[in-house]
C-alpha cells in the first residue's frame, strides 16, 4: 500500500497494444433546441484515452456527434438517432446502446445527455431510456455521471432493476437527490457524515458510491476512504466529465486483471485530485479548463505506479 492507503498503479504491459488496453464507450451529449451539450463526452473520452485506454468510442445525438469529434478526434463517434427537434428517438437509443457497447471493458454514461423535469418531455424520455438499459444489460462495468445520475434520481424503485456492476460519481447535488430518492439522509458538510451518507448509499444500491468535492469520499458499502488530495482550481465545468473518463479508462485496463472497482475508482479519484494539484501549481490559483486536467493525466499516473 502507498501512503495514502491505496493500491499500486498496475505495470502497463510492455508488450501491449490498442486491444489489450481496453476500449471505453461514452454515451452523453444533448441536441435538443433549447439546450446543446457537446463537450462533456468529448472531455470524458479524452480523459479515458488519457489514462491509457486502447480506444474510446463516443455515442451521441447524430446533430452533434462531428463536433464532438472534431474535441476528441482520437475517438471514434457514433451518431444516436434523433426526433426532429434533437431529442433520442428512446427505443433506437437502447437498441443502439446494446449493439455498440458490446465488447467493450468499461462505459461511462451520463456526460451532457440532458434532462428535464417534465418526464413526459422527449428530452427525459431519451435519457432515461439509456439509463435504464444500462443498468439493466451493460455487460462491462458502468460509470455514471451527471445526467445518468438525476434520471436514477427520478425512477422510482431503480434499486430493483439494478443488475450492473457500476460506479457512480454523484456531485454533492445529485447525491442529495439521489439520497431522497432512496429515502436515506442527506451528507452534511463535516467529513465524518459525508463518510457515513455515501456508504449507506454504496450498500443501499450494491455499487461503488464517488461523492465529489473537497475531500472526494469512496465508498464499496463496507470500505470508505477519503481523497486527501486536491485543489479548488477543479472547482470548473467539466473536470467532472474528465474524472468520469478517467475512472473509465482505468477499468478498462485493470479490471479485468483482478483489481477491484472500488481501488480503481480511489486511484481515479486520487489521480484527478493530483492533476489539479498539479495544473495548480503551474499556473496558480484559478483558471483551469478541462482539457487541460486531462492532458496532465500521462504525467500524474506515472508518478503514481511503482518506481
Amino acid at each position: 500500500m502507498s501512503s495514502n492507503g491505496l493500491p499500486p498503479l498496475p505495470a502497463r504491459d510492455p508488450r501491449g497494444h490498442k486491444g489489450t488496453f481496453g476500449t471505453v464507450v461514452v454515451v452523453g451529449g444533448c441536441a435538443d433546441a433549447r439546450s446543446r451539450m457537446i463537450g462533456a463526452p468529448a472531455m470524458a473520452a479524452l480523459a479515458a484515452l488519457r489514462s491509457g485506454a486502447g480506444l474510446a468510442r463516443m455515442l451521441c445525438p447524430e446533430p452533434i456527434v462531428n463536433e464532438a469529434i472534431q474535441i476528441t478526434p482520437s475517438a471514434t463517434g457514433i451518431a444516436l438517432a434523433t426526433s426532429a427537434d434533437g431529442s433520442l428517438v428512446a427505443h433506437l437509443a437502447a437498441e443502439a446502446f446494446d449493439r455498440h457497447t458490446a465488447g467493450s471493458h468499461a462505459i461511462v454514461v451520463g456526460p451532457g445527455l440532458g434532462w428535464s423535469s417534465d418526464p413526459l418531455d422527449p428530452l427525459t424520455r431519451g435519457t432515461t431510456a439509456l439509463v435504464m438499459r444500462a443498468i439493466l444489460h451493460a455487460e462491462a462495468p458502468l460509470v455514471l455521471d451527471a445526467d445518468a445520475l438525476t434520471a436514477l434520481a427520478a425512477t422510482p424503485d431503480f434499486t430493483k432493476d439494478f443488475r450492473a456492476s457500476a460506479v457512480l460519481t454523484p456531485h454533492p447535488g445529485e447525491f442529495k437527490r439521489l439520497a431522497a430518492a432512496l429515502m436515506l439522509p442527506a451528507p452534511g458538510e463535516d467529513d465524518a457524515s459525508r463518510s457515513a451518507a455515501c456508504e449507506a448509499m454504496a450498500r443501499r444500491i450494491g455499487c461503488i458510491v464517488v461523492l465529489k468535492g473537497a475531500g472526494t469520499v469512496v465508498s464499496d458499502g463496507m470500505q470508505t476512504w477519503r481523497c486527501a488530495s486536491g485543489h479548488a482550481c477543479l472547482g470548473t465545468a467539466g473536470t467532472g466529465d474528465v474524472l468520469s473518463g478517467l475512472i473509465a479508462g482505468l477499468v478498462a485496463q485493470y479490471a479485468r486483471g483482478g483489481v477491484p472497482l472500488f481501488d480503481l475508482a480511489r486511484i481515479g479519484v486520487e489521480a484527478h485530485a493530483r492533476c489539479g494539484e498539479l495544473w495548480a501549481s503551474r499556473h496558480g490559483a484559478a483558471g483551469l479548463v478541462a482539457h487541460e486536467l486531462a492532458d496532465l493525466i500521462p504525467e500524474t499516473l506515472e508518478q503514481m505506479r511503482p518506481a
